[in-house]
């Protein structure tokens, strides 16, 4: 089977999880076919299996944005004709549903029958969409797709809420690559950020506002008063500037660190002591999953599909959004007593195992299948 991935090339949770993926489907050896504006940043795995197609968008003075649809749309056309693709598999309804439906009509008027398989991952639906000047576009992009997944419950609700659809929609969570995402022996690296035994906090996003940045500064603020501690920030965006500020204004500054956008983000979980997700919009909570894998408790928000991962009183703990107070005394609660510490990391791992990427990968394999069962062959 010869599949193609549109995704955006980013640390967004879509664009992760849409090239961990492929990578999975090409192990697996299918043909896997990215279709992205650059290359994703986790496509770092060298396979016979996978091939990389890049967008190159037309900068031409006359248009004052970019017409960035079109490119892909043609793009997409370009690859299904000339390689051969048997379905489309697009991650985030704007602009790729729309853009993979569209190319879809223009291969099927060339005597070419596609199927497109869409996957919802959250803002494209819960903020994006729901603006009047998309609506009306992901609605139809929905309901042409073949067949549309959703990655959380909520978030499937959340369609059906917002939007007419009338397509049905599976809840396929995302997954953790546990061959990837395990606890791993770094003592070295843990002894050369906290050489005093401090205990370690991470964060890791894509520093947009809806993350609540300033409440994981105030969360460790609080956590660092009561015992000694260290701050790991991992990823970047638009509020790091504001936020670093901030950072120093609290005088922090010796025990806040921000990594950037770090490739082993395994290797700093594994020294990780709790994870912080105080998130506004969280349709699934990725980032705690992985961060769970490597058997590190979480404590974080009720922001929308957070609860389907993180079990409160289990694997973490939660608070109403922007409950800073709550969130740091529930903190100092796991860390100030190892054995409760110790059981709160079992537990986090075990409930990773529920989103084992082994068991995520036969549901879409499943899509596929049925959806080639029912499509004629190509017309050349």
């Amino acid at each position: 089977m010869k599949i193609g991935m549109i995704c955006y090339p980013t640390y967004g949770g879509s664009g992760v999880m849409a090239t961990e993926l492929g990578k999975a489907l090409a192990h697996k050896n299918y043909e896997v076919h990215f279709i992205s504006t650059s290359l994703p940043v986790r496509l770092d795995t060298m396979s016979p299996n996978i091939f990389f197609h890049e967008v190159n968008v037309l900068n031409y003075p006359l248009f004052e944005y970019t017409p960035y649809e079109s490119a892909l749309i043609s793009k997409i056309v370009d690859v299904v004709r000339y390689e051969g693709l048997d379905i489309l598999h697009v991650h985030y309804a704007i602009p790729h549903a729309f853009a993979a439906v569209i190319a879809k009509q223009i291969l099927a008027s060339q005597g070419i029958d596609i199927p497109v398989v869409t996957t919802l991952h959250g803002t494209d639906i819960t903020l994006v969409g729901r603006d009047s000047t998309y609506e009306p576009t992901v609605t139809f992009s929905i309901n042409q797709s073949d067949a549309v997944t959703a990655v959380s419950q909520y978030l499937k609700d959340e369609t059906f809420k917002y939007f007419k659809i009338k397509k049905e929609i599976c809840v396929i969570p995302n997954f953790v690559d546990f061959e990837r995402f395990s606890k791993k022996s770094k003592n070295h690296f843990k002894i050369a950020i906290a050489p005093n035994d401090e205990k370690i906090i991470v964060h890791t996003s894509n520093f947009r506002e809806v993350k609540r940045l300033d409440d994981v500064i105030r969360i460790f603020e609080n956590i660092h008063k009561a015992i000694p501690s260290k701050l790991l920030l991992m990823g970047d965006g638009p509020e790091r500037g504001r936020i670093e500020l901030l950072v120093r204004k609290m005088e922090l500054v010796q025990d806040v660190r921000f990594l950037g956008k770090i490739e082993a983000v395994e290797e700093v979980l594994s020294i990780a002591d709790l994870f912080l997700l105080p998130s506004e919009k969280e349709s699934f909570g990725l980032a705690a999953l992985e961060a769970m894998a490597c058997q590190v408790p979480v404590i974080s928000s009720d922001a929308e599909g957070i609860p389907e991962v993180n079990i409160n009183g289990v694997t973490g703990y939660i608070s109403k959004i922007g409950n800073v107070k709550e969130m740091g005394e529930n903190a100092l609660k796991i860390l100030q007593d190892p054995e409760v510490h110790q059981k709160f990391k079992l537990a986090a791992y075990e409930r990773a195992k529920d989103f084992d990427l082994k068991k995520i990968i036969v549901k879409y394999e499943d899509v596929y299948k049925k959806l080639l069962a029912k499509t004629p062959a190509m017309v050349s």
